[in-house]
């Protein structure tokens, strides 16, 4: 038996000292995620223990999400903090549909989080930030978050930073203050369906421009520019969702040229950049014409709802804060005063480059799973385009009726026919084991489109 967890030097209950040695042992590489523990009739064995004890401290372990049951297999430490979605559609059994990053247990978060409330509270109390603060953000909370995104946005200033509850609001307040009802704002020719929610509502036209695998064509970019003269033009130049295809440098200066030449405003998505480092933002090279939104969805946990909006000039600021006031007020003060907590001390990044590898490692998990099928996708992605075989317009829908959702390209389209693909979201998965199993139910589905084989 590989682990016998010392308890004696612990206090409380018995099953709750076991949970708590498993929880240090893991904190201290004793236990690595992915390992099998001993049976509980084994470990009551070796303590000289009642096994329901024993069996109370597992359930306690799997409640927490340290430690995951596999049927036929025994007891493993889980490779995730995320647990089992409980408000999922009955028919699915894996959720590979929403873009989210994964949750190893590297990046500790649970831990992370109650550290850093604890700091918080110690500094300034936790109450303190249950009342109004300032719409946002107060200039210490811009003025970290500044210095951050100077890593990668050389004209990173708090008086041109927002702080923003989520990049969808940003998107939302951004079109209301660009463009009114009727007015064009350009995007590739498959976007980011908030985008397309956002624009519905406020009547915004958006018009989509052709691409190819490296992003968008900056020729197409610039005749629909002359044609349609856009209040904006919106881009995911980083790992675009959902292709992941990422802007060349060469592409990224003709858009900067063609920007500036239209007279028009960029929306710069930057999402996903914080994946991927080697890839400067557009707005580097346009900076007075650029809202730039950067979001911690993606990158640490999207019910955080702390974006960051990097404005052309200190009056679009200005002009921002007011539209934020008058929609949602502020983002939620105490998410804010946590995450401004993990910039400043470092954790952030550390919590980011634990996501990204484990990005990599999912998606060279799904790169041999695919071999063989076209796809596109990124070493940090969190998810991959996948090309559907012709013919088989069926394939999502058979998927999900095996227990596999995920999102086919009609929700991305902006108009015209879309491609014959889906979105895979390789994040959404708990662990790998379960991706792995994921992967499996779609391969089975492109080669057996009319399998009708329900998951239980």
């Amino acid at each position: 038996m590989d682990w016998v967890p010392t308890i004696s030097e612990l206090s409380g209950p018995r099953y709750q000292r076991i949970v708590d040695a498993m929880e240090a042992d893991i904190a201290a590489g004793r236990l690595v995620r992915g390992q099998q523990l001993p049976t509980q009739r084994a470990l009551a064995r070796t303590l000289g223990i009642d096994l329901t004890t024993v069996t109370r401290a597992y359930t306690e372990a799997r409640r927490r999400g340290i430690l995951e049951a596999r049927v036929g297999q025994g007891s493993f430490v889980s490779e995730t903090s995320a647990r089992r979605a409980a408000d999922l559609p009955h028919p699915v059994a894996i959720d590979l549909s929403m873009n989210v990053p994964p949750h190893p247990l590297e990046a500790q978060l649970d831990e992370r989080i109650i550290a850093g409330l604890e700091a918080i509270r110690d500094q300034s109390g936790l109450t303190a930030h249950l009342n109004y603060q300032p719409p946002g953000g107060s200039a210490h909370e811009r003025e970290v978050a500044a210095r951050w995104m100077r890593g990668r946005i050389a004209h990173a200033h708090a008086d041109r930073l927002v702080i923003f509850p989520g990049a969808q609001t940003i998107l939302f307040n951004l079109l209301a203050h660009l463009a009114r009802p009727g007015d064009v704002v350009l995007t590739e020719a498959l976007t980011f369906p908030g985008i397309k929610a956002a624009a519905s509502k406020l009547g915004v036209q958006l018009v989509g421009v052709a691409m190819d695998d490296g992003g968008i064509l900056p020729d197409a970019l610039a005749k629909a520019c002359r044609t349609h003269k856009p209040k904006a033009v919106y881009l995911i130049p980083t790992l675009h969702n959902p292709t992941t295809a990422t802007l060349p440098p060469e592409r990224r200066s003709a858009i900067a040229n063609i920007i500036r030449n239209a007279d028009t405003t960029l929306i710069e998505d930057d999402a996903y950049g914080l994946l991927d480092r080697s890839a400067s933002p557009i707005a580097n090279l346009v900076p007075e014409r650029t809202y730039l939104a950067t979001t911690l969805s993606k990158c640490i946990a999207p019910a955080l709802r702390v974006a960051y909006l990097l404005t052309p000039d200190t009056d679009a600021q200005l002009q921002m804060r007011g539209h934020l006031q008058a929609t949602v007020q502020m983002p939620a003060p105490l998410m804010v005063a946590l995450v401004t907590h993990w910039l400043e001390s470092g954790i952030a990044d550390r919590i980011i480059t634990a996501i990204r590898n484990e990005a990599v490692g999912r998606q060279q998990l799904a790169q041999r799973a695919l071999k063989g099928f076209q796809f596109m996708a990124r070493p940090a992605a969190h998810h991959l385009w996948l090309r559907l075989p012709d013919g088989r317009p069926d394939v999502a829908a058979h998927l999900l009726r095996n227990g596999l959702a995920v999102v086919a390209s009609e929700a991305f389209a902006v108009d015209g026919t879309p491609p014959h693909a889906a979105r895979i979201s390789l994040g959404a998965a708990r662990n790998r084991s379960e991706l792995a199993e994921a992967l499996r139910i779609l391969v089975g589905a492109l080669h057996k489109p009319t399998e009708t084989r329900q998951i239980v």
